[in-house]
């Protein structure tokens, strides 16, 4: 059967969380500090489970074991991507996270993380922290070690719409009041440098991981930019922001109808607003916003119709 395998997201509760997906999407939320949707994921930490058709109730961890063939038998000893949507309704502590090879050798065979954020809402005047001002990894331990946190961290401010690559290495944090889609490897690893001395619900300050974040930080800071590719008519628009070694993330804006061939190994897609319906060979899906699916290999052609908008990646 050529069809999308739609998925149930996860949620995880987060000190800096908010209510915001339950706000924007309808999602039953934990509680009023749910930071993070796990929406399409393989991950130890939070498989979705598969909630329509034939494979209906399994994980997508289990779908990639068992049925490889609608992955196209994609050369990978794990799904290798995972969606979030990410509600900072405070700030997220300053981290980085490592590479692949850092992360095989230190964190059990996990993968680095290089991720990307899509910024879907943010309040006015917004900002993340995006690199630092550090020239050598002496002067990044000696500004950590003293605290200089305005001298060291460098903000950039942001609008809905904008688009961030942020690759292994890079020192980062999305801010109070930003609400994004991230694309990343599948990975869990993060090392904090600072966490603005918050403490849990226990009193007790979070970790911080500095001897892990100064070996793999990047010094001094090197921004990739991403320059959209735009194709454009009356009834649809295709935005690439990237295209990597580990994903190529677009934003499909559709007006009328959208009409391709699914010609990858599988596509992830995120509705992030408005409705749709979408039409395959076998099947008819109505779509609205916080629904995530993935479209299999040889589904062949398929249509969107409405006025939507998506995030769709592929490795």
């Amino acid at each position: 059967m050529k069809a999308p395998i739609f998925l149930k997201p996860i949620f995880h509760e987060k000190i800096w969380g908010g209510t915001r997906l339950q706000d924007k999407y309808g999602y039953d939320i934990p509680s009023c500090r749910t930071g993070e949707c796990w929406a399409i994921s393989a991950h130890p930490n939070g498989a979705n489970i598969v909630r329509n058709g034939p494979y209906e109730g399994l994980t997508l961890a289990e779908l990639w074991q068992n049925h490889p063939e609608l992955f196209g038998h994609f050369k990978s000893d794990r799904f290798p991507l995972l969606t979030k949507i990410i509600d900072a309704n405070d700030d997220l502590s300053v981290q980085v996270h490592p590479d692949d090879e850092y992360a095989r050798t230190n964190e059990n065979g996990e993968l680095g993380k290089t991720e990307c954020w899509y910024i879907i809402d943010c309040e006015e005047g917004a900002e993340i922290i995006f690199g630092h001002h550090a020239q050598t990894k002496e002067e990044f331990a000696s500004m950590v070690e003293e605290g200089r946190w305005n001298d060291l961290l460098q903000r950039v401010p942001i609008a809905p719409g904008d688009f961030f690559y942020v690759p292994s290495g890079t020192l980062h944090a999305l801010c109070k009041g930003t609400f994004v889609l991230e694309t990343q490897q599948s990975s869990d690893i993060t090392y904090r440098v600072y966490d603005y001395d918050r403490r849990d619900q226990d009193g007790n300050k979070r970790e911080l991981h500095l001897e892990k974040a100064l070996a793999v930080t990047i010094v001094p800071h090197t921004h990739q930019k991403a320059e959209p590719a735009i194709m454009k008519t009356k009834q649809f628009a295709i935005t690439t922001f990237v295209e990597e070694r580990y994903f190529t993330v677009y934003k499909w804006d559709v007006h009328e109808e959208l009409n391709m061939i699914q010609e990858k190994p599988f596509l992830l897609a995120s509705v992030i607003d408005g409705q749709g319906v979408l039409h395959t060979e076998d099947s008819r899906n109505a779509l609205q916003k916080g629904d995530h699916f993935i479209l299999p290999y040889e589904l062949g052609s398929f249509s969107i119709k409405g006025e939507i908008q998506l995030i769709v990646s592929h490795p």
